[in-house]
This record gives structure tokens, C-alpha cells and sequence, in this order.
């Protein structure tokens, strides 16, 4: 059973193989991040003129984007720059975190490379898309309907860019949790009969997660919270379709 068991997954691979591996990958995912970088930096401020657009759309009459720092306006193009390289290689290392962990997987499971690649990259530049398009603009405007009459709204570009940043990331990466489904449905971890039966717990955990991943207020919250509690039913249903299915024992059989 054990020859069996161990049939078509490679044979364990000591310690120092696994990190020889890592540093391998991590230098493949640097060059490529190094190269988008270069040209991110070349069209900088297209980069610019397009993260800052949801907010510059619904600014008020009077309020500007301000540095308050005199370095602020290049560390923030570094830092712009940087977020985009990294934005545009998601596939690249979505792929090589595929091939580091490749090794331990049975034969037929690693044929899902392709499709781990392509779904994970898809859902992460759909929630990505998601802030851009549906929560910044509402966002944006929701909070700077404040700014009337002798207030005046002058944002940081840094903490801007910041704001950017960690919500573009933080979508992006709860609407994985359908692929992280998928696969740990096909290994045995989780089950739908598990996600219904904890539902309620996994709903706790959507709100504290939004609440983590998003600024100190209600609104960005509940707007990261609602696609999760969507994608967490969509995953249950992932799970229900390609989860494994309990191997009967030969007690089993003959009860």
C-alpha cells in the first residue's frame, strides 16, 4: 500500500534541495520583476495619471493631491513603479510558485499548472479590477462629499498611493479563494459538508480579514466583505464539484 501510496510523486527531497529550489525560483521571479520595473519606469507617468484617475474624477472644485515631503514624489514613482512590475508578473509567479511545490504533488495533479496559472492570475486581476472600477470611484466619492464649502480636501500622494496599493492587493488576493478551494477540495483538506457546516465561523473570519485588509472604515469593509461572503458560496460549490470523494474501506464492503 505504502509503494502505492507513494506512486507517482517524487521521492522526498532533503532540506537543502527545497531551499536550493526556492532561491532558484525567487531569482527567476526577480529578473522578470526587474524587467517590468524597467519599463513601468519608462512610462511612469501613464502609471500615474491612471492609479490617480478614480480619485482625480470626483475630486472637489479647489482640493489637489499634495507632497508634503520633498521626496515624496520620487519614492512614490519608485514605489508606483514597483507595485506595477509586480501587478503584471502575477502569472510568472503564479507559475513558479506552481513549480515549487510541483515536487510534492501526485502525476495526474500536475497537470493543473496550467489552469492553477490562468485561474489564479484571472481572479486576482478580477478583484484587482473590482477596487479600481467598482470601490474606488463610490469610495472616493462617498468620502470626499465632505469636502464643501470652506473645506478643502489636500491628500498626501504617498498615503494615497498606499491606500491604492494595499486595497488593489488585498482584493486581489481574497478573490484566490476559489482556486485555494479547488485544491485543497482535491486533496481531502476541506469539504462542502465542512464549509456549510462552519459557515457561520467563515463568515466571522470574512468580516475580520475586510477589516484587516482595508482602512478603519465601514464602507471599504463591507465592500470587501460582500465579494468574499459571494466567493465563499461559489467555493462551496467548487468544493461540492471537485472535491475527492470518500474512498470506501474494505470493512466497508463487506459489513
Amino acid at each position: 500500500m505504502a509503494k502505492e501510496k507513494n506512486q507517482g510523486v517524487e521521492a522526498q527531497i532533503p532540506l537543502m534541495e527545497h531551499l536550493e529550489e526556492l532561491r532558484k525560483r525567487v531569482i527567476y521571479v526577480l529578473i522578470i520583476v526587474i524587467a517590468v520595473f524597467s519599463f513601468c519606469y519608462w512610462q511612469s507617468q501613464f502609471f500615474m495619471d491612471f492609479v490617480t484617475k478614480p480619485l482625480v474624477d470626483v475630486m472637489p472644485e479647489k482640493s489637489s493631491m499634495a507632497m508634503l515631503k520633498i521626496t515624496e514624489g520620487f519614492f512614490m514613482e519608485l514605489k508606483l513603479c514597483f507595485m506595477a512590475a509586480l501587478f503584471f508578473s502575477m502569472p510568472f509567479i503564479f507559475y513558479h510558485i506552481w513549480k515549487f511545490i510541483a515536487p510534492g504533488l501526485y502525476v495526474h495533479e500536475k497537470k493543473y499548472v496550467m489552469g492553477f496559472v490562468i485561474s489564479a492570475s484571472l481572479l486576482f486581476f478580477l478583484g484587482a479590477g473590482f477596487a479600481y472600477y467598482f470601490v474606488f470611484p463610490f469610495g472616493f466619492a462617498f468620502f470626499l462629499k465632505y469636502a464643501q464649502g470652506y473645506v478643502i480636501a489636500n491628500l498626501s500622494i504617498e498615503w494615497y498611493l498606499s491606500f491604492v496599493t494595499k486595497m488593489v492587493l488585498g482584493f486581489g488576493i481574497v478573490f484566490e479563494l476559489p482556486v485555494f478551494t479547488f485544491f485543497l477540495a482535491k486533496m481531502g483538506i476541506i469539504t462542502a459538508e465542512m464549509m456549510r457546516k462552519y459557515r457561520r465561523y467563515a463568515v466571522l473570519g470574512i468580516f475580520i480579514v475586510a477589516a484587516v485588509m482595508t482602512p478603519p472604515d465601514v464602507f471599504s469593509q463591507l465592500m470587501m466583505a460582500g465579494p468574499l461572503l459571494v466567493l465563499y458560496e461559489l467555493s462551496i460549490f467548487i468544493a461540492v464539484i471537485f472535491g475527492r470523494k470518500r474512498e470506501i474501506t474494505e470493512d466497508e464492503i463487506y459489513e
